[in-house]
């Protein structure tokens, strides 16, 4: 119970606009490199989409999401298990693609690039309706 409140605090916190560079369409620029280079994952994942992330802020991200067509559609973070258990705290963490519709949080068990148990923590820039439509 304790690491869903501290969940859904974290993505409360999320949920403030950030001002940033133009995200809104792939590729995102700046830092952020597509995350199939950096490690053994497909381009696009389904119930994800395309991922860029800036490597220095591995493991938790910002990890940006986009649709087949190139258009932003979450973005996500991937909290270590482990970090939440400790207590450890993730201020400020930034929303490069603006507004969020809505929040979902889910655990995984583990994958390339984040192998240890974590949380996604994915903000939904668009309704479901249009998230539905790019997967």
């Amino acid at each position: 119970m304790k690491m869903l409140s501290m969940a859904a605090a974290l993505a409360v916190a999320m949920a403030l606009p950030a001002a940033a560079q133009d995200v809104s369409t792939a590729p995102p620029g700046g830092d952020y490199q597509k995350v199939s280079e950096l490690v053994k994952l497909p381009d696009f994942i389904p119930g994800l989409g395309d991922l860029y992330v800036n490597p220095d802020t591995l493991p938790a991200g910002p990890f940006l999401a986009y649709d087949r067509d190139g258009q932003l559609v979450s973005t996500i973070y991937m909290v270590p298990i482990a970090d939440l258990e400790e207590g450890k705290t993730f201020d400020d963490l930034a929303v490069p693609g603006g507004q969020v519709d809505h929040v979902d949080i889910y655990y995984n068990a583990g994958h390339p690039g984040v192998e240890k148990p974590h949380a996604h923590v994915v903000l939904w820039h668009v309704d479901d309706e249009a998230r539905v439509a790019a997967e």
